[in-house]
């Protein structure tokens, strides 16, 4: 316990906290958007339950003899709540860290070999820390949603992208979810010593289409409610 805690307590330790947690993260994210995908198997009919309802029922359910209705998806829940305040607390400890270091900033920055996606980590991690928060009480607590109904999945998403603001505000969200999971796949690869501009450049490849498939794949519901092709 002393030298994991000696470990975290360098600069290197908390990067690998932050790669590794951000490796548990993003796996989350590409299966939270594959589930939000079963939307487009339309609602329910003829006595059918849509998709994304019986979806969201098994993971309501599963486990359910154990530890009752949602005890393993809140415990789920939980850790990924831990592990996401795991990585944001490295990720800021490392800032001040690098701030301590140049306590004097330089007159004029020139950005030359950083990207867009390495420039707004920073404030774009706390505007997706924001994002989440209203994410929870939009569509799993419903506190931020005009007309929730538990169970009803499809229902919810429908209703809830049906206000413009709303639906606009989840897809700026995207846009910044997808710059962060850029960056920061590259760069955790980078961290666990997995990276090399040797290697053909494969890290940056599989950052980008993970990137993008996440982004475009979340931001396609929003536009599909707004356009009409999901609807009630």
């Amino acid at each position: 316990m002393q030298q994991l805690t000696g470990l975290y307590g360098t600069s290197i330790g908390k990067k690998v906290v932050m790669a590794i947690t951000g490796g548990i993260l993003v796996l989350f994210v590409i299966v939270h958007m594959l589930g939000n995908l079963k939307v487009y198997f339309g609602p329910a009919h003829e006595g059918h339950e849509a998709k994304i309802d019986i979806y969201g029922h098994f993971l309501r359910t599963v486990g359910h003899e154990v530890v009752g209705d949602e005890g393993v998806l809140w415990i789920f829940r939980v850790v990924i709540l831990v592990v996401l305040a795991l990585h944001v607390t490295s990720a800021i400890l490392v800032w001040r860290t690098s701030q301590a270091a140049r306590p004097v900033g330089y007159k004029k920055q020139q950005p030359v070999a950083a990207t867009l996606a390495s420039r707004s980590m920073r404030w774009g991690g706390l505007l997706l820390a924001t994002f989440i928060i209203y994410h929870l009480l939009h569509f799993t607590t419903g506190d931020a949603h005009p007309a929730f109904t538990y169970g009803e999945v499809y229902r919810n998403l429908v209703v809830g992208f049906q206000n413009p603001l709303v639906a606009g505000g989840y897809i700026l969200g995207m846009i910044f979810l997808g710059l962060h999971l850029y960056h920061g796949i590259w760069s955790g690869l980078q961290t666990l010593g997995l990276y090399s501009p040797r290697a053909g450049g494969w890290q940056r490849t599989l950052a980008a289409i993970i990137a993008v498939a996440v982004a475009v794949g979340n931001i396609s519901i929003p536009v599909a409610v707004l356009t009409g092709i999901i609807h009630l």
